[in-house]
């Protein structure tokens, strides 16, 4: 059999095949009347009629001159006077991406002018817009008659009927250079019905993020302002700083002027937030008041940086009845110098602090001029340890209170070790160090017996750490773990701190509290103005049990012991005796929609609780509810107001909180916020919000309540609600 021949003739016949089948005619036309570019085309079928100079090209057309590609079911090119004609499914695609739809396209000069029927439009960010007619000009202008704009998507059963919004106008023009487009007697539609009529409305192309130009306005109602309107103005001042200047009339008080201003440097940024306004205080009197935040960071090198936080106001009652966010009772300022290294950090900073509300005495807040840090990690030393240094100068000024000086260096050596049986073993050696000089000793936080003081102290001490997890595979059960750490601390007797007998004053141990996360710490005070001193000792049990789906249980009981006790501790913070309080740490995670942890301290005779901090989550994302709870009996803040007030009970804070979110449906959510004093069976605050947010539209509605009272205002009330069109913009109105 020969086999060649018949393949030949197979080959032959497919060939003939493919030949007869029609091809898309392709094709290049210079022309001078198209800016002095060439256009190709690619068509169906292609009919020239030579006399005329006119090109038609017929089904599944593209066409493309320069940047544009045009495509129609039928296109008509006039080679003279360079008149590109399309009909049918029209789409032209622009260099920024944007596409157009149109029915019918007059277009010339390499597609830049023309005009177009029935035009639709697909924008950046989700936008659509569509116009009955629309003139180009340059391909930078858009002259359109009965527009219509919106981002929302179409009904897909339904394409027909009206989206949740648009904007309607008798004429537009969108500005591709700006990036801008202007309405002229804009409507606003919701589903399809006429809400607002404004005669002038303009917002920033889709693609343009930053434009400048006014903002939505906003207004509300305030019982210190009245009723109130502000209009922002956003500008974009260059492609690395913009401002909002946004000014406000009130029936009230008033009138004010908010500026918003940022900037990103090659080697930083700066933002500021200042306000200025006419203002009757509480006494009545009219006079000038207003607010500066501002804070900065720069990059000096690699190494080196500096930046400074900037907050400063008139009043707090200013700043509330201004709607100032983020107001605080007492607002802080700092200029700082920091570097990094190689294991090491240190910084040079001053602070002030301002003191607004009533409850705190301005005099008494203190300036930090200057403040110097330096810490050292080293690294590992032939014998397996570790060095670290911790070196801080500090100087407290105050009108009224103790001036304080200080020099502090602490040195520290750990080494850690596994034994042949699985145990972790921790050596640490530490030296805690500090000298002073003070001056008015005798006034608060100190109370000291003498009015200045030049003192010092240190504290050696050494303590070795020992961990033993044992871990049992219990198979589908996932894994156990059951651990004792014991650790055991050897130094001499730390000074006497006693009110009156003590010559060290104390800046950064005023704030105690004992619990699961400092059992085992060498100094249980926060600083180092008290050292922990003596023969003493910590000892927990802790056990985990964790499941291969993933749940876990874990928990944590302990206790320490000292040889002597230590009156250097507030009497209620579980640490004066030879033993502790008992602390315990419990943590609940069975599955992905439940996480409980609290910890707790207990009183070691009565077993009465003196901490509990919980804290749970059930739910998912449809439906999620949160509560917390705090108790404790001392209040480290009332420590130190009076000479007396450190050893005098105080008030214990007894409270709970809780938190619902649900998940209606994809758009839809509810929450519901609420913190009780359950000592005084009061609410603290409490409030509601409902959000919907889709693929076009934010509705935000809230209601909150502050039960408490801030500068004698007994509680506030705050009514808001916002809409925001997306890529337009927002509208919004709040009462206090």
């Amino acid at each position: 059999m020969r086999p060649a021949p018949l393949a030949l003739l197979l080959a032959l016949v497919f060939a003939a095949v493919l030949a007869c089948a029609p091809a898309a005619a392709q094709g290049v036309a210079a022309t001078p009347g198209g800016g002095g570019q060439p256009a190709y085309y690619q068509a169906d079928t292609v009919d020239y009629d030579r006399e005329r100079g006119v090109v038609t090209l017929t089904g599944k057309v593209e066409f493309w001159q320069g940047e544009r590609v045009l495509m129609a079911d039928k296109v008509t090119y006039n080679r003279t006077t360079g008149v590109a004609a399309a009909i049918g499914n029209v789409v032209l695609l622009e260099p920024d991406g944007q596409t157009v739809f149109a029915e019918y396209a007059e277009l010339t000069q390499g597609m830049k002018d023309g005009v177009m029927a029935g035009l639709r439009a697909l924008l950046a960010e989700g936008g659509r817009l569509a116009a009955n007619g629309v003139r180009r000009t340059d391909g930078r202008v858009n002259e359109l008659s009965r527009a219509v704009y919106s981002t929302c998507d179409l009904c897909p059963a339904d394409p027909s009927r009206a989206p949740l919004w648009q904007l309607r106008a008798r004429e537009a023009i969108q500005d591709k250079d700006n990036k801008r487009i202007e309405y002229r007697d804009a409507v606003l539609d919701f589903w399809g019905i006429p809400v607002a009529y404004t005669p002038f409305l303009a917002h920033p192309d889709p693609t343009e993020k930053r434009a400048s130009g006014l903002l939505v306005p906003g207004f509300g109602y305030s019982r210190h302002l009245g009723m109130f309107l502000s209009v922002p103005y956003f500008w974009a001042i260059d492609e690395s700083s913009d401002a909002t200047i946004t000014p406000m009339l009130a029936t009230r008080n008033g009138p004010a002027l908010d500026l918003e201003y940022r900037r990103r440097f090659n080697n930083g940024r700066i933002t500021i937030d200042s306000s200025i306004a006419r203002y009757e205080d509480s006494a009545r009197r009219t006079r000038a008041a207003g607010h500066i935040f501002a804070s900065g960071l720069f990059a000096i090198d690699d190494t080196w940086r500096w930046g400074f936080d900037l907050n400063r106001a008139s009043s707090l009652r200013y700043m509330r009845d201004f709607r100032v966010q983020n107001w605080r009772p007492v607002l802080a300022s700092t200029i700082y110098l920091e570097g990094f290294g190689q294991g090491s950090y240190t910084r040079l900073d001053a602070r002030t602090y301002q003191g607004l509300a009533s409850t705190v005495i301005a005099r008494r807040l203190p300036m930090i001029a200057p403040y110097y840090q330096y810490s050292f990690a080293g690294e590992p030393d032939r014998l397996g340890g570790r060095v670290g240094l911790d070196f801080d100068m500090l100087n407290i000024l105050r009108t009224e209170g103790t001036t304080t000086r200080r020099a502090r260096l602490s040195l520290g050596w750990e080494r850690p070790e596994i034994d042949r049986l699985g145990g972790l073993w921790n050596l640490m050696l530490r030296m805690d160090s500090a000298a002073y000089a003070a001056n008015q000793f005798d006034q608060l936080p100190n109370y000291g017996a003498l009015r200045r003081t030049n003192a010092s102290h240190g504290m050696p001490t050494v303590a070795i750490n020992w961990r033993f997890p044992l871990l049992r595979d219990a198979g589908d059960w996932g894994a156990q773990v059951v651990e004792p750490v014991v650790q055991l601390m050897a130094g001499p007797r730390s000074a006497t701190y006693l009110r009156g007998r003590t010559r060290i004053p104390n800046e950064d141990s005023l704030d105690l509290e004992f619990s699961d996360a400092n059992l085992f710490s060498l100094n249980r005070f926060p600083g180092v103005d008290r050292l922990e001193g003596g023969m003493r000792a910590a000892g927990a049990l802790r056990g985990a049990w964790t499941l291969r789906s993933g749940a876990k249980l874990e928990g944590l009981v302990g206790q320490s012991w000292r040889v002597q006790r230590d009156n250097a501790f507030p009497a209620r913070s579980g640490l004066r005796d030879t033993a502790s309080d008992v602390v315990s740490r419990a943590t609940l995670q069975p599955n992905a929609w439940l996480d409980f942890t609290s910890r707790q301290r207990w009183d070691r005779r009565t077993w009465q609780p003196r901490f509990v901090d919980a804290l749970g989550t059930v739910g998912n994302d449809r439906l999620r509810l949160s509560g917390g709870y705090v108790y404790t009996t001392t209040n480290p803040f009332l420590l130190y107001e009076s000479a007396a007030s450190f050893d005098a009970p105080t008030k214990p804070r007894h409270e709970a909180t809780a938190n619902l979110s649900t998940r209606v449906t994809e758009a839809w959510r509810v929450g519901a916020f609420a913190r009780r004093d359950i000592r005084t069976g009061k609410g603290v605050t409490d409030g509601l919000r409902l959000t919907y947010e889709d693929e076009c539209f934010i509705f935000d509605a809230s209601f909150s309540r502050r039960h408490t009272s801030v500068n004698g205002d007994r509680g506030a009330s705050i009514v808001l609600f916002q809409l925001t069109f997306k890529t337009v913009g927002q509208f919004g109105f709040n009462a206090m």
